[in-house]
């Protein structure tokens, strides 16, 4: 699991502060917002049907329009009430919020680093977003991780609410779920902004930070600050709008955890073994999916439920390992052959090019942690050393690539298993290399990933971007973490891999003897044997853990679990009996062995023999 760059990564990043420029640009503003289009694809759920009598004590019209943040409030406060009334309003154009580099306030609950020492850690970053309506549904132009410039964060803003409170007057109300990433890291913070609007201008925003997944900064963070709302037509509105209809009306069926005991009531399944193992404060989500149904957690925060639980942003961290470099290989087996799998490092990075540590380093060692270069044999020490630090310390690529390419070499490449995320780093660059020799110079080894597997799977838009170098869209992937999650993309992966054997619509997209193999499918090919006190096993990026008899009696025949797993607390756990389960927390604290017991009690593991065949 990648570990946190030290604190003095953002200090030596302060000459970068500047915004830049043009990437949140809008269309110039007319005099009034267009009126919704009549001919737009409705969004399941809509219209809202209350009345508009919501009883309201906390961020008041008053509040939005006078007031200030004295602290954090009830999280609720910015959740969908259920009396709202149909919104009379229709946003369409830029919200710029202002002043935000010295509003609000901030308080650090966990920082050893000193990362909050930095001025612009303690604020919010430029939030200058276009955004459309589709009924009572907010849409950003934008989704997934953005560049902002800034010196300590990057933003993402996702899909919000709009609608009519009686005590808001002739305005109508949104909020917003938004989220912090820590720049050149994965740290996410979620958020939540809100604000009144008519057709030409929009109230103050509120806006408030009350959960995160991040093992080693936790804050909360709020304030108050003007606005301007440029209304204007936004570029491919109507497309916006119908593809959120779209993504809301193919996300899986979803019924909380609690409904799983009820659907199977002679089964004798302990719904609260979910998520249990975990502190509860440092639990951001889980889910369960079974049956073709996404069993869900909900989402704690400091001030009680994030009211957007579903938008809610989850950093991959090392579940990039499997999601991104892994699956990424299994692609290109299928569509060029499994013999990509032998390619040679030093002939696709010419930075490795005339190493001798490199020079009989293949792809499929690489992405086994098994390329025999390493400084210490110990489970994680190197990840945890000095080489590590400098890797993920650097932000440019020749700054990343000359660490990761300094391990010397100790044994045979192949025969011995020591975990560095640098390794998966230069996998996705060999992989990056060798797609543009067969598919152009313009070819990128993330966007293949996306249109050739997260796409087709139905994976939403705010996972379809991952973290690069040089804080830039033009970087390189990081490969080993950077990626993102809602409940829905990562259910929805999972079951492309467990359920679905790498196929969509009946079409054959991964190798499916690799992809066999990685999912512990396959007795001869089980991967790498991982140090550790536990040892397990390891390939393509995805762990395997045995589970027998001496784990619970209740397992008459051994049988393996392929899973993901990210640093922190995070994992992503795919049973043989099509049943997976995942939660995204920060103490880390990996505890997911009474999951698979009460998954044991749906439908019996089938042995590892019964799995292969």
């Amino acid at each position: 699991m990648s570990r946190p760059s030290p604190a003095r990564r953002l200090r030596r990043a302060a000459a970068v502060a500047a915004v830049l420029a043009g990437l949140f640009a809008v269309p110039p503003p007319t005099t009034a917002a267009p009126a919704a289009n009549a001919a737009t694809t409705p969004v399941p759920g809509d219209p809202l049907t209350g009345s508009g009598a919501v009883n309201r004590t906390e961020l008041t019209a008053g509040h939005l329009t006078g007031g200030s943040a004295e602290d954090t409030v009830p999280d609720n406060a910015f959740a969908l009430p259920a009396q709202a009334a149909p919104p009379t309003h229709s946003f369409e154009g830029a919200l710029t919020l202002n002043g935000l580099s010295t509003a609000g306030g901030f308080r650090a609950l966990k920082d050893p680093n000193g990362y909050a020492d930095t001025a612009a850690t303690r604020h919010l970053p430029p939030i200058d977003i276009a955004l459309v309506q589709n009924g009572s549904h907010l849409v950003p132009a934008k989704r997934g991780l953005q560049y902002t410039g800034n010196q300590a964060w990057n933003l993402a803003v996702g899909p919000g609410r709009a609608w009519n409170e009686d005590g808001d007057g002739r305005r109508t109300r949104a909020s917003l779920p938004f989220a912090l990433v820590e720049r050149n890291a994965n740290c996410v913070h979620n958020g939540t902004l809100t604000f009144l609007f008519d057709d030409t201008s929009v109230s103050e925003v509120r806006y408030q930070i009350t959960t995160e997944t991040c093992a080693y900064f936790q804050f909360d963070m709020w304030g108050q600050v003007s606005a301007d709302y440029r209304p204007g037509p936004v570029d491919g509105a109507e497309a916006l709008r119908d593809a959120y209809a779209s993504e809301v009306k193919d996300r899986l069926p979803t019924k909380p955890i609690s409904a799983l005991a009820t659907d199977y009531p002679d089964s004798g399944v302990d719904v609260t073994k979910f998520g249990s193992g975990i502190t509860p404060s440092a639990l951001s989500t889980f889910g369960f999916h079974f049956g073709g149904v996404h069993y869900v957690g909900n989402c704690r925060t400091r001030q009680g439920e994030y009211p957007f639980c579903g938008q809610l942003l989850l950093p991959s961290y090392s579940t990039a390992k499997s999601a991104f470099a892994g699956t990424a290989m299994l692609r290109l087996a299928q569509r060029y052959g499994p013999a990509v799998a032998q390619e040679k490092l030093s002939d696709r990075i010419p930075e490795a090019a005339g190493n001798p540590a490199w020079n009989d380093v293949t792809l499929d060692h690489t992405l086994d942690m098994a390329t025999g270069n390493y400084v210490s044999p110990g489970y994680e020490i190197d990840e945890a050393g000095r080489i590590m630090a400098e890797f993920f310390a650097a932000e440019s690529y020749a700054d990343r690539m000359r660490p990761a390419l300094s391990f010397p070499r100790k044994a045979r490449p192949g025969s011995k298993w020591v975990y560095h995320t640098s390794d998966t780093f230069l996998a996705t660059r060999a992989m990056n290399n060798y797609l543009r020799e067969k598919a152009g110079s313009d070819a990128d080894i993330f966007d293949m990933l996306r249109d050739d597997v997260l796409e087709p799977v139905g994976v939403g838009p705010d996972s379809l971007v991952s973290s690069r170098t040089d804080n830039s869209p033009g970087g390189a992937p990081f490969g080993g973490y950077g990626m993102f999650w809602t409940q829905d993309s990562v259910a929805k992966f999972a079951k492309f891999l467990n359920n679905d054997h790498g196929t969509v619509n009946g079409e054959q997209i991964l190798d499916p003897a690799l992809l066999a193999a990685t999912m512990q499918r396959d007795p001869d090919a089980r991967g790498m044997t991982t140090t550790g006190i536990k040892p397990m096993k390891y390939q393509n990026g995805f762990w395997g853990k045995e589970f027998t008899s001496a784990d619970n009696p209740a397992y008459t025949s051994p049988f393996s679990v392929p899973f993901m797993s990210g640093y922190g607390g995070i994992t992503v756990a795919m049973m043989p009996n099509g049943a997976t389960y995942y939660y995204f927390s920060d103490n880390n604290e990996f505890s997911w062995n009474a999951a698979v017991a009460e998954a044991n009690k749906l439908a019996p593991m089938p042995s590892a023999a019964a799995t292969a065949r």
